[in-house]
């Protein structure tokens, strides 16, 4: 059974978390919603750390909680990223890392040190202590010991809140490059629109404890805007799919192909040919 799914529920105080998901088996999902409707919970059920009694949760044909089926968190094969990257300042960057790898026997590991290392760029801070990295670096620090530990989920729980935007600019080149060669699920929690539209497959859109619509990027988001007063001015728009066609570099450009027909855009766009990524389509109406 290929995919994640899963339902949650569990009761505080004035609010109730009640979710059902079915999700991708790989690539990004964001969990999309305001402050306090209930994203990190889910995050944290998945985990393991808040357990929901009758709760479910299947990750590519494994059965983490289901019935009276329990695996407790340090048992379950996942890397978490916390908003604060939470590293171990006694240890240098490459401890860290290292700690994440030695946390999993030998014979599990799927991701080599050097693979994580690379994915995220950090082969120039090994040596360094963690206490001399910047916010941004720190962050990819955290996400690459993550993946050390060979997970088969990830949570990204906004890991880039915390950022300013020039920091948050260095990270998010990264995490796309985390998209395009992991193969595995990654669950990306966040308020923050534009991060959503960069590195997310799939959009689960959360309020007030519920998942109240899943579905494709394009699709959710589109929904999701029509819904939103746009302000004077602002343009009508849609989102669409397009496929990388090639690059030229030479000229600055990328050539993508927009249901059958060529469409050239500046090359801001670190991505492969053969790519599908999403567009959003502007209509700028003139009285």
């Amino acid at each position: 059974m290929n995919g994640v799914t899963a339902h949650f529920r569990h009761s505080w105080p004035g609010f109730t978390l009640d979710v059902t998901l079915d999700l991708p088996g790989r690539g990004v999902t964001a969990l999309f919603g305001p402050s306090g409707c209930g994203k990190t919970s889910t995050l944290r059920a998945m985990a393991g750390l808040l357990q929901t009694p009758g709760g479910r949760l299947w990750v590519n044909g494994e059965a983490w909680q289901d019935g009276p089926r329990f695996v407790p968190p340090h048992r379950r094969a996942l890397g978490y990223v916390f908003q604060d990257a939470n590293l171990f300042a006694h240890l240098s960057v490459r401890g860290n890392v290292e700690f994440g790898q030695k946390r999993v026997p030998p014979a599990q590991r799927r991701l080599a040190l050097d693979q994580a290392v690379d994915l995220l760029g950090i082969a120039a801070l090994m040596d360094r202590r963690t206490t001399d990295l910047s916010g941004g670096e720190r962050q990819r620090v955290a996400i690459a010991r993550a993946l050390a530990t060979s997970p088969r989920l990830l949570l990204l729980d906004e890991p880039l809140a915390a950022l300013d935007a020039q920091r948050k600019a260095d990270v998010l080149p990264w995490l796309e490059r985390l998209h395009r060669e992991l193969d595995i699920p990654v669950i990306y929690v966040s308020h923050a629109l534009d991060e959503v539209q960069r590195l997310a497959d799939h959009v689960v859109l959360m309020e007030a404890g519920r998942a109240v619509q899943s579905g494709p990027l394009a699709q959710v988001l589109t929904q999701v805007l029509a819904q939103i007063p746009a302000p004077a001015g602002t343009a009508a728009g849609a989102w669409v799919a397009a496929t990388v066609q090639a690059h030229d570099a030479a000229r600055g450009m990328t050539t993508l192909v927009l249901q059958g027909v060529p469409v050239e855009l500046p090359d801001t766009m670190a991505r492969r040919p053969g790519e599908v990524v999403q567009l959003r389509l502007q209509i700028a109406a003139s009285a």
